[in-house]
């Protein structure tokens, strides 16, 4: 039987919806993944074989196919592991084949099978929303980063049972830890509303502050140029703290540069402060 679930890789800061296929055929036991596919993609066979077997799902002897689609896009990453254990469930009969349409898949499987923490959830679940489909499957971790874009169903996922019982009967048993998961996303959301910093720290460099305001103001360069301990990088600091309040659009796309580069907080997805970058003196030219 041949089924398919939608997944997405990551290419720079663009996403490419991939599609996961997976053929369950008679013919000698093997397990066989093509679609220009690098090394950490084919230790997928590995972890989705033990992940099943640890989580209680018996694979029928046969001849198992995977292919990711399109074959000419090069893919990476442990993100594809969710995606094709659903993709070969739905194949073996082990999962209704119409729970996998208007579905997208992403999550790393452990040999126990539980599903890891991914980067790159909130730009995923943009492009998914863009493309109209109706759930996002997502490790728990990445559940309320999922949740930061609108206009799509994210469900969270501790491990590969909780993702076939909801393929099955669109329910997910009851959990302690959503309450706590909330309200610590709250008390982040307070702690990190503010500005820290400000110019009102400064005590002299009168110059320097009004330079920077003018600079800030008329949107133009500024070249801070002085002795070790002067406080170059103290007042180049404080200037997103007399920036304007960053626009929902700079927000989320701050937060998908961030979130692929995981530097996002699973607990509290949304950015509220304009980043500041210190890159050392010596930083090279193509650094």
């Amino acid at each position: 039987m041949f089924n398919r679930i939608l997944s997405a890789h990551i290419y720079g800061l663009e996403v490419i919806p991939i599609y996961v296929e997976a053929d369950v055929s008679d013919g000698l036991p093997q397990f066989i993944m093509v679609g220009y596919l690098s090394s950490q993609v084919r230790e997928a066979e590995d972890r989705v074989r033990t992940a099943f077997r640890n989580s209680g799902f018996s694979l029928p002897p046969k001849k198992v196919t995977i292919n990711l689609s399109p074959a000419d896009v090069p893919k990476n990453g442990s993100r594809f592991d969710l995606p094709i254990a659903l993709a070969v469930l739905a194949s073996a009969g082990l999962v209704p084949a119409s729970s996998l349409t208007g579905v997208t898949a992403v999550g790393e499987l452990s040999l126990n099978g539980d599903i890891n923490r991914i980067t790159g959830v909130l730009p995923i679940a943009a492009k998914a929303s863009e493309l109209h489909i109706k759930t996002l499957l997502v490790p728990y971790e990445n559940e309320l980063e999922g949740r930061a874009v609108s206009g799509i169903e994210v469900i969270g996922l501790h491990n590969l049972k909780e993702a076939v019982e909801f393929l099955r009967h669109h329910t997910l048993p009851e959990r302690t830890d959503d309450a706590d998961l909330h309200n610590y996303a709250g008390e982040a959301c307070l702690q990190n509303a503010g500005v820290t910093e400000d110019m009102s720290d400064i005590h002299g460099q009168t110059a320097a502050v009004r330079a920077a305001v003018i600079a800030v103001a008329g949107f133009h360069n500024l070249l801070l140029v002085g002795p070790p301990g002067s406080g170059k990088t103290m007042l180049a600091r404080r200037v997103p703290g007399i920036l304007p309040d960053l626009s929902e659009e700079e927000r989320l796309e701050i937060a998908r540069i961030y979130s692929i580069a995981g530097m996002l907080d699973s607990r509290d997805p949304i950015v509220r402060k304009r980043p500041f970058r210190h890159p050392h003196h010596t930083v090279s030219p193509q650094a």
